[in-house]
């Protein structure tokens, strides 16, 4: 069976239980570059992992919620903002599901002031325009929402096992798949951005995002 046809919850479970520790537990970099300037509110991440974006936003004086179907994931950023003493919501749903609710994640009908989405990209099933459609659907008005994708495998990849996506949409996939209303929307960021990173042995090497940012008019 490839990965592709593997259920999502498990895949993911199963990915997490590899080790202690799957991320680094830092912001990513992208990120916090884009929404520096904002005015803290109501923000919520999609596919948050074990919780890295929501902790730094929520550190800076947002209202933080981020949502994963991997409940060992969700269960280390719990466990990560206690550590940090640091208040921010974590919840464990599958993102297809959430797709289909006409209610908030939280289960309010309030909308974000930011809705994000850093490298949700799944090898397993994952609908993922219809998920990022739907964020576009929960951000209030005057609020951004901000998509991150990787737009290639790492520099790195071709000398080992790469365990990444095989998809690596651009700018121009990543807004056809939106299809955001231009009278209702403004897209402040659309490209490819090149940052340093470092290999799995050590080695220097180079990672290059899609970046999206729209804010609602």
């Amino acid at each position: 069976m490839t990965e592709a046809a593997l259920d999502p919850k498990a895949f993911w479970e199963a990915r997490y239980g590899e080790a202690d520790r799957m991320w680094s537990g830092r912001v990513n970099e992208t990120l916090a570059l884009v929404v520096a300037s904002l005015t803290p509110g109501r923000s919520l991440d999609l596919g948050c992992g074990e919780g890295g974006d929501v902790l730094w936003l929520a550190e800076r004086g947002w209202e933080a919620t981020g949502i994963d179907l991997s409940q060992t994931a969700i269960e280390r950023a719990r466990a990560e903002a206690e550590a940090r003493g640091v208040s921010a919501t974590f919840i464990d749903a599958d993102l297809a599901r959430w797709a289909d609710q006409p209610a908030g994640v939280d289960g309010s009908e309030r909308p974000f002031e930011l809705v994000t989405a850093s490298f949700l990209q799944s090898p397993a099933q994952l609908p993922r325009g219809p998920v990022l459609r739907a964020a576009a659907g929960r951000v209030a008005p005057g609020g951004t929402l901000a998509i991150i994708a990787h737009a290639a495998a790492p520099s790195w990849a071709a000398g080992h096992e790469h365990r990444g996506p095989t998809h690596f949409p651009r700018p121009e996939d990543e807004l056809a798949e939106l299809a955001l209303e231009g009278a209702e929307w403004s897209i402040e960021v659309a490209e490819v951005r090149e940052r340093a990173a470092t290999g799995p042995e050590g080695e220097p090497g180079t990672h290059f995002d899609t970046v999206v940012v729209a804010r609602r008019r």
